[in-house]
Order: structure tokens, then C-alpha cells, then sequence
């Protein structure tokens, strides 16, 4: 049973280099990176081996349990495809210990098995300090393996019942970008309290914390027996095999759940009444209107644009804040950043309807009330939230007079994107994620064309609202009318430019009708 599994994983792990050379660069590649992240990992655990046993434990203990952690929680909240799902056996009349069994030792094939092996290794020459902690740092390496592998099994398992419908995929995958938002502000909250000088005391606090869970013990257990602490290290071994027991019984429960269990299906949701539709009154442009802010309040594909919009402010500051830039000067990147972002989002709307694209076309809505209807959703979310945010990033610069030059940047470029966006979704539209597919996926032929037009969009709203980044520039250094002058500037020109972009972009949607949907229906 057990051969017969492993002749398959291998089968199937054979049959993923058959694809299109693409997919197979891309396969290469994510192999090397696991493995390179492996090797550095090594690297480091054997370099530790010269570090006192009290300096080096507290770093091995913290990564060792982010690895663990990261084995339970990566399949939960994004989803992973388990090419050996139990309930595919559920015809073959197998027991459910044999198919536990096989199944699991069928997880030591794989990259991430190899990887936890040569990191898991790395720790024992760590740890070679007495005969006890290498008794143990060499129990600790099948503890090791074994732990993060069931841990996968049962969380990827847990996944295909929690999130077996599209929606719920999306859903988790949303609450990814938020924990990784909490995850830069986390860390900006750690920098500011004097991480340079503490550093060794909030790392030893953590590690404390740590060693005591189950994602942690099994990586303290030879770290305090090299340190002389017997007694911790027998108990943190301990709890480090009573958890692995219990992800052995989960995984075992498990399966035994899902050989005679159907995974759930998405509960279809009815609607009723016009909604949106009996708010403004009935003219083309606004029934587009209504439609685009039904997209953006029902569509994963919008949520996940609008989650990336606060986020990537910090994760541009992120850099900047390691090499020492003041935090006062960063407070002035989070509004001109998300009115990019802003303005951008609908650079390709056209190519999002996929073919419903159609009844604009034969219906003879004009060009003009379609670009009109599909930037009001970002003009109504992206004014007042720039607003908000020049009136809050202002305080934290130091200066309340920098406000009218955050003001009219922020909208500027805001207005400006939007304008270009008007022009590019109709002169330019690619594929684009299907309606109802995941918003982390993406066609394949995208890869070129899409970055550069983004590139493009970015590069050409900077350009066009230089005048206004150089009088907010100015207003810094000199306080007085410059500020004012940003904010006329963005305003007049920013009203400008997306007027243009209504209008020339009306224009071509008009005369490439037939191109339209003809790359609609390609997507």
C-alpha cells in the first residue's frame, strides 16, 4: 500500500514537468528558492554552533517555531491543491489506519520534507554541545519533520471542508493581506521601541514564550539541555510528542471524516429587489455607475485591490524606515501612494466584465457614459478616504500647513489616474482574472503586457502631476503659498487630465467596439 502511494506521488510529481515550458521554468524555479531558503537556513543553524549555547538558542527556538506555525497556517489561509486527497480513495475500500499511514509517509516525498530534513539537520550540529543535547537535537529531527508534515496534512485537510467554495478561498486568502498589514505595523511598533538596544531582550522574551508551545518545544528541548537545564528539556520534550500524538490522531480522524464526507457546496444567495439600481435616476452612465459599485462591494477580484491599497504604503516605507529615513517624512508617502493605487484600479475594467462586455457594445451605450459610470466607485471610496488621510499624515509630519499640498497631490493624482484609466482599459485591455475565479490568479499571457501598461500608467500620472509633487516639495522648505499652489495645481489639472481621459478614452471605446470584445472573449 504504502509502495503502490509512493510509486504515485512520484508519478504525479514527474507529471508536473510535462507541462508548458513556462509552467515548468516556474516549477524549476520555486524548487531552487525552497531549497536555496533551506540551504541558507542550514547554513546559519551550523554557523550558530560557534555562538555561546544562551545566545543562540533564543533566534533557533523563535525561527523553529515560525516553521511550524507556518506549516499549520499557510494551507489555512490560502488553500493547497492535495494532489492525494484522501476522499479520492474512498471507493478502493481501504482502512482508514492504512490510508492515514501511506498517505502520510507518502508527505516525505516533496521539496518541503527535504527542506525540513536539511533544516532540521542543521540544528543537531547546533546543538552538539553534550551527549544529552545531541540525544535529543538528533531525536528532534524525524519530531521535526514529522510534525510540520502531519500539521500540513491536517490543516490542508481542514481547508478542503472550510474553504471548498470559491467564495470562502477568496475570503481566507483577503485575511492573508490583512495579517500581513498587522504584520508590517507589528513590526514598525517594534522598531519604534528602540529594537536596536533591546533587541536581545525582546528576542529572549519571545523565545520564552515560544519554547513553551507546541510549535516551539521541540527546538528548546536540546537548546536547554546544551544550556545544563535537564529537567526543561525532558518536559519541552515531552510536550513536543504529546503534540505530535495528537496531529496523528487529528490527521487519523480526518481521514476516517473525509472517506465518507462531501465537501460542502457554495450556497447559491438570492437577491432580490433593484438595490443599487433605484438610487440615482436612469440614464446609461449611471446605470454603469451602480453596476461598477456592485462589482466592488460583491467581487473578490475588487476586494483584494482595495485590501492592496493600505498595504502597500507600509510595505514601500518598510525599507526606507531600516535605513533610518525619519518617520515624520514617511508620514507624507501613505496619501500620494493610495491615490496612485486608487487611480489605477480600474486601468482594465473593460477586460473585468469578461463578455458581459457585450451588452455595451450592442446596446449602443456610448463610449463617454461607459468610462463615466466606471470611475465613480473609486471617486466616492478614493475623496474622502484621501481626505481622511491628508487630515491625519499632515499632524504626524509636524506641520498642519502641509495639508492643502497633501490635499493636492493626493487628489491629483487621483484624478489624473483615473483619466488615464479611462483611456488605457479601452486602448489596451488584457486578460484579466475570469468573474468568479480566485483574485491570486492570473492568465499566463499576462506577464509582459500587464506590467508594462502598468509601468506605463504609473510613470505618465507621475509625470503629469510633477508641478504638483514640486510645489508640495517646496512648501517643506519654504512655508507659504507653495502649498496652495500644489493643491490649485492638482485640483485645475487633475480635473483636467480626467475630463481628457473621459473623453479621448469615450472615443476610442467607440471606434474599437469590435476589438473589445473580441479581447474580451480571449480572456
Amino acid at each position: 500500500m504504502v509502495e503502490q502511494l509512493l510509486r504515485l506521488k512520484l508519478r504525479l510529481l514527474g507529471n508536473a514537468f510535462r507541462r508548458s515550458p513556462w509552467r515548468v521554468v516556474g516549477l524549476v524555479l520555486g524548487l531552487a528558492s525552497g531549497l536555496g531558503i533551506a540551504i541558507v537556513a542550514f547554513t546559519a543553524l551550523v554557523g550558530a554552533r560557534l555562538l555561546d549555547p544562551g545566545v543562540a538558542a533564543p533566534p533557533v527556538e523563535v525561527f523553529g517555531a515560525i516553521v511550524v506555525l507556518g506549516f499549520v497556517i499557510v494551507p489555512l489561509v490560502f488553500g493547497v491543491d492535495d494532489i492525494l486527497d484522501p476522499r479520492r480513495f474512498s471507493l478502493f475500500g481501504i482502512s482508514t489506519s492504512r490510508l492515514a499511514t501511506a498517505l502520510a509517509i507518502s508527505a516525505l516525498l516533496g521539496i518541503p520534507a527535504i527542506s525540513l530534513t536539511l533544516i532540521s539537520l542543521g540544528q543537531v550540529v547546533t546543538w552538539t554541545r553534550n551527549p544529552l543535547s545531541i540525544v535529543l537535537a538528533v531525536v528532534a529531527v524525524p519530531v521535526i519533520v514529522a510534525t510540520c508534515l502531519l500539521a500540513s496534512r491536517v490543516s490542508t485537510g481542514v481547508a478542503a471542508f472550510v474553504l471548498s467554495s470559491r467564495r470562502s478561498r477568496d475570503s481566507a486568502g483577503l485575511l492573508g493581506f490583512v495579517a500581513l498589514a498587522l504584520f508590517f505595523i507589528v513590526f514598525i511598533a517594534f522598531r519604534n521601541a528602540n529594537w536596536q538596544q533591546n533587541a536581545g531582550a525582546i528576542l529572549a522574551g519571545t523565545a520564552r514564550v515560544a519554547s513553551w508551545t507546541p510549535f516551539g518545544a521541540v527546538w528548546a528541548a536540546p537548546a536547554d539541555a546544551a544550556q545544563g537545564e535537564l529537567g526543561l528539556a525532558l518536559v519541552r520534550e515531552l510536550i513536543a510528542l504529546v503534540f505530535l500524538g495528537l496531529l496523528w490522531l487529528a490527521w487519523r480522524t480526518l481521514v476516517k471524516y473525509m472517506l465518507v464526507t462531501q465537501p460542502r457546496s457554495a450556497e447559491a444567495r438570492s437577491y432580490h429587489g433593484l438595490g443599487l439600481f433605484r438610487v440615482l435616476p436612469v440614464s446609461p452612465a449611471s446605470v454603469i455607475a451602480e453596476r461598477s459599485f456592485t462589482y466592488w462591494i460583491r467581487d473578490a477580484r475588487y476586494h483584494a485591490s482595495l485590501l492592496v491599497i493600505p498595504i502597500i504604503p507600509f510595505v514601500l516605507m518598510l525599507p526606507l524606515l531600516v535605513i533610518g529615513i525619519p518617520g515624520n517624512i514617511l508620514a507624507l508617502m501613505p496619501v500620494p501612494i493610495m491615490a496612485l493605487f486608487l487611480g489605477w484600479s480600474v486601468h482594465n475594467d473593460t477586460a473585468h466584465d469578461h463578455t458581459a462586455i457585450w451588452l455595451h457594445i450592442v446596446s449602443g451605450t456610448s463610449g463617454r457614459s461607459d468610462r463615466i459610470g466606471r470611475i465613480v466607485p473609486p471617486l466616492v471610496v478614493g475623496l474622502p478616504l484621501l481626505v481622511i488621510a491628508s487630515i491625519i499624515c499632515a499632524p504626524i509630519y509636524g506641520d498642519e500647513g502641509i495639508l492643502p499640498a497633501l490635499l493636492g497631490v493626493g487628489l491629483g493624482v487621483l484624478l489624473t489616474g483615473l483619466g488615464l484609466s479611462s483611456i488605457g482599459s479601452a486602448q489596451f485591455p488584457y486578460p484579466a482574472v475570469r468573474p468568479g475565479d480566485s483574485p491570486f490568479a492570473a492568465p499566463q499571457s499576462v506577464a509582459t503586457m500587464s506590467a508594462l501598461i502598468q509601468g506605463l500608467s504609473f510613470f505618465v500620472t507621475i509625470v503629469l502631476m510633477s508641478p504638483a509633487f514640486v510645489f508640495a516639495a517646496l512648501a517643506l522648505f519654504i512655508p507659504s503659498y507653495w502649498a496652495w499652489a500644489s493643491l490649485l495645481y492638482g485640483l485645475v489639472f487633475g480635473a483636467l487630465f480626467l475630463w481628457l481621459g473621459i473623453n479621448w478614452g469615450g472615443r476610442i471605446f467607440d471606434r474599437r467596439s469590435p476589438e473589445i470584445l473580441g479581447a474580451s472573449m480571449r480572456n
